[in-house]
This record gives C-alpha cells, sequence and structure tokens, in this order.
C-alpha cells in the first residue's frame, strides 16, 4: 500500500509560481509511474503531468506545457511539480497519483492511476 501527500499548494498572483511536492511512503517509490491531476469539467479528473518511473520521459497537457516541470528524486520518494507563469484558470486542487507500469517510459494519461493523495489547493488570483 502506497500512501501519497501532497504540499506545496498556496495562493499566489497570476504570472507568479508555485512548486508542489508529492510524499510517498509504503512502496517501492522507483518502480511507480506518477502523474499530477485537477478537476475537471465533464470528468473527475483531468491529466496534468507525468513521469515515468525511469524518470526517463515526461508529459504535459497542452494546457500547461512550458510552463510546469514534473520531475522526481528517488532518493528522497518525491515527485515534484514546479509551476510557473500562474494563471487564474489553473485555480484547483492538485492531486498526485501512482501506479505500476511494466514500461520504464510508460506514462498513463487516463484516471486509472491505483494510489491517490489528499490533494493541495491552488489558488491564482488575477
Amino acid at each position: 500500500q502506497v500512501q501519497l501527500v501532497e504540499s506545496g499548494g498556496g495562493l499566489v498572483q497570476a504570472g507568479g509560481s508555485l512548486r508542489l511536492s508529492c510524499a510517498a511512503s509504503g512502496g517501492t517509490f522507483s518502480r511507480y509511474t506518477m502523474g499530477w491531476f485537477r478537476p475537471a469539467p465533464g470528468k473527475e479528473r483531468e491529466f496534468v503531468s507525468g513521469i515515468s518511473w525511469s524518470g526517463g520521459r515526461t508529459r504535459y497537457a497542452d494546457s500547461v506545457k512550458g510552463r510546469f516541470t514534473i520531475c522526481r528524486d528517488n532518493a528522497k520518494n518525491t515527485v515534484y511539480l514546479q509551476m510557473n507563469s500562474l494563471r487564474p484558470e489553473n485555480t484547483a486542487v492538485y492531486y498526485c497519483a501512482a501506479v505500476r507500469l511494466c514500461t520504464p517510459y510508460g506514462i498513463r494519461t487516463s484516471e486509472e492511476y491505483d494510489y491517490w493523495g489528499q490533494g493541495t489547493q491552488v489558488t491564482v488570483s488575477s
């Protein structure tokens, strides 16, 4: 059983930055593909960004490309999401998720992840 705890959310002005962290425990973190999600109209959550368990591949939603960066530190069992040039429409609760995939370069963009954190609130004021 893997536990995920997000942190780093908060209130920031448009154009500002935040770095979200997701600390994992209870499993072999280095074997989990990690993703960040947020709620979206018509679905429970939408994919924001993901990183393969090898760390060799990353993926982003089109709306955040060039502004958000995902990385992982397997020694600290933590995945990060650096969010720059934030916009009011980025306001949401951001969830961290983990899934075991066979391929070291795979990233799942659907919500079919095995473990989820409780989320951290990001609010961007205009």
